[in-house]
């Protein structure tokens, strides 16, 4: 089962020194520290420090700007807190028909997000490089099953600030609070064809599934 680093941007006390978190964040990558050669293990680690020093130093996001567009549809994960509503995440399906699941972050270089290509390509990036990459089906009208997109941690919500404006999406999932946080919870996205059922998981509490095309959106909340 695919387990994301969920300790990217608020470490629990017992792992902050920053050989322990970059080793992690590593491991979040596909790579292992101890099979990297010194000068390589000191490059990541150095990328690590510089994104965890800009993210922390740069302004909160605030309301995010995300105009609607003809033919795309977003769908947006966000936690409420009385009158506040803040986004943790977002799914958008282009025009085109293809895929991406967006994090928000204070650093616009960290640009963490997941693509699903019309061709079957899939690909994690954070920081301009390719993480992940590997080929699922061609998003067509021939879908068939479900494909996996990801399971999301790490939630410093009141950190980054990003404030969710449901106007500004197709669909919101509206998570309680005590859920999703830098430690706890994760947020788990899947394709499916109509009438599919995702891959199961564990702990999930919340799931709504979005129909708007083909192939459906699932978006599960897990504890």
């Amino acid at each position: 089962m695919y387990r994301p680093m969920r300790w990217l941007i608020e470490p629990p006390p017992r792992m902050r020194s920053s050989a322990v978190c970059s080793d992690l964040w590593l491991r979040y990558q596909g790579f292992d520290a101890a099979t990297l050669a010194p000068d390589e293990l000191a490059d990541w680690r150095d990328m690590f420090d510089k994104g965890r020093k800009d993210s922390l130093a740069t302004p909160k996001v605030g309301l995010m700007k995300l105009p609607r567009l003809p033919g795309e549809h977003r769908y947006a994960v966000a936690v409420r807190e009385g009158s506040d509503l803040w986004l943790t995440l977002w799914v958008k399906r282009s025009k085109k028909g293809e895929f991406f699941v967006m994090v928000p972050r204070k650093d616009p270089g960290w640009d963490v997000h997941t693509s699903y290509h019309l061709d079957g390509t899939m690909h994690m990036k954070s920081f301009g490089h390719k993480h992940v990459s590997k080929k699922l089906q061609p998003l067509t009208d021939a879908f068939k099953g479900t494909e996996h997109l990801g399971s999301q941690m790490g939630y410093a919500r009141k950190r980054i600030g990003a404030i969710c404006d449901p106007a500004d999406f197709s669909g919101v999932v509206e998570v309680a609070p005590g859920i999703l946080g830098p430690r706890d919870g994760s947020v788990v996205v899947d394709l499916v064809e109509p009438n599919c059922e995702p891959l199961d998981w564990l702990n999930v509490v919340q799931k709504e599934v979005f129909r708007d095309t083909v192939p459906w959106v699932v978006i599960r909340v897990c504890s």
